[in-house]
């Protein structure tokens, strides 16, 4: 096999990612991972308000949702009118959709388009065969209101989605207590659109230590509710630093941390980052979570983090005390065939099929037409 016909195989077995930003939150991250420049993957905005897709938003598709129905104003906070406008445009949702093969929905829960519209979003994805992981935030403590729908929005996505990493916006005052509102909300997109970023960038480009589609298919499918933590490390001791940083805290109040279902860790340094501190980071991890077996790790070499070190832990198939038992999407069992009643069947279909060989080609026509002048 020639060098070029290895790179065509290559470009071929790359799996097709789409990230999909939903209402105004979600479209705020899909810009933040747009200006990021998302490598290997396509980048869809879409929301029922006008007004902030022209103004606010950079993505390689804009969609304006239902826009019959909102007539670009936005749907008012209410999710089934944001739901509604989505299924307006289900044929195009489904078009942008084909042939994709790992799809990261987005959106801030609590409101009207991206909470209406995920879980529509999220069904037409899991038609079209795709490994569907939402990433969604849900509001602070005092928001009651917002935080009921967020609630019924995760209940209605853990139907149609395999992973739901769910961030909650109450946790971030332990990782950006003391920032501004302003600041502390985008801290919020940037972990989300990070999160998102950094599995597309290690599953499509070469890293230090790689994470295929399958690889992470084997932790995500039917992993349920997820939480993710995120720490940063320098000088001595910076991946245990790292280390014990996300593991301790999670952005998603969760019961128990070592019942997690599956492990996702990625680790990011510079290029003093050694592949020891590599293996220490992930035997730390599984230290905590002893009681799983499907943990995938990678690992990535980004210059401008030279003597320091980023650690990412997703857990999933964890349970959150807020969101109530939400169990992870069965395994499909293959439904098997008694011998007795395969064998007649496949001698019917080799007799219908000799049979349709032996017909004259002008009588086959003839049905052809008969049939489609009928319909």
């Amino acid at each position: 096999m020639t060098k070029e016909e290895l790179l065509e195989k290559v470009k071929a077995s790359r799996p097709s990612v789409t990230v999909v930003g939903l209402g105004g939150a979600g479209s705020n991250i899909a810009t933040w991972i747009a200006d990021k420049k998302l490598a290997g993957g396509k980048i869809i905005a879409a929301n029922t308000d006008a007004g902030h897709l022209y103004e606010m938003t950079r993505a390689d598709t804009i969609m304006l949702l239902g826009e019959k129905l909102c007539r670009g104003h936005g749907c008012g906070g209410y999710p089934e009118r944001g739901a509604e406008a989505a299924r307006e445009n289900l044929a195009q949702i489904k078009e942008e959709l084909k042939g994709t093969n790992l799809v990261f929905l987005v959106a801030g829960l609590g409101g009207g388009s991206g909470t209406g519209a995920i879980p529509v979003f999220a069904q037409v994805a899991r038609d079209a065969g795709a490994l569907t992981i939402a990433c969604v935030t849900i509001p602070f403590t005092i928001e009651m209101t917002r935080r009921e729908k967020a609630r019924e929005a995760i209940k209605a996505l853990a139907e149609v989605c395999d992973s739901i990493v769910v961030i909650d916006n109450s946790k971030l005052r332990e990782v950006a207590g003391n920032l501004p509102l302003k600041e502390a909300l985008a801290v919020a997109n940037a972990l989300v659109g990070s999160f998102v970023k950094n599995l597309t960038d290690t599953i499509t480009q070469p890293s230090l230590v790689n994470l295929d589609y399958a690889d992470l298919r084997a932790v995500m499918e039917r992993g349920g509710i997820a939480s993710i933590g995120i720490g940063e490390g320098d000088g001595s001791n910076r991946v245990e630093k790292a280390v014990s940083q996300a593991i301790s805290t999670p952005l998603l109040d969760i019961t128990d941390v070592s019942n997690a279902y599956g492990v996702l860790i990625h680790i990011v340094g510079g290029e003093d980052m050694t592949l020891d501190e590599v293996a220490i980071a992930g035997e730390q991890i599984m230290e905590k979570v002893s009681n799983t077996k499907r943990v995938i790790w990678g690992a990535k070499v980004d210059p401008s983090l030279t003597g320091a070190v980023r650690v990412m832990a997703v857990l999933t198939g964890v349970s959150c005390p807020f969101l109530g038992e939400i169990k992870q999407r069965p395994v499909p069992v293959p439904v098997k065939i008694p011998k007795e009643i395969v064998k007649p069947i496949r001698e019917a279909m080799e007799h219908i099929a000799k049979a349709q060989e032996e017909l004259p080609r002008e009588t086959i026509s003839k049905a052809a037409v008969f049939s489609k002048e009928r319909a």
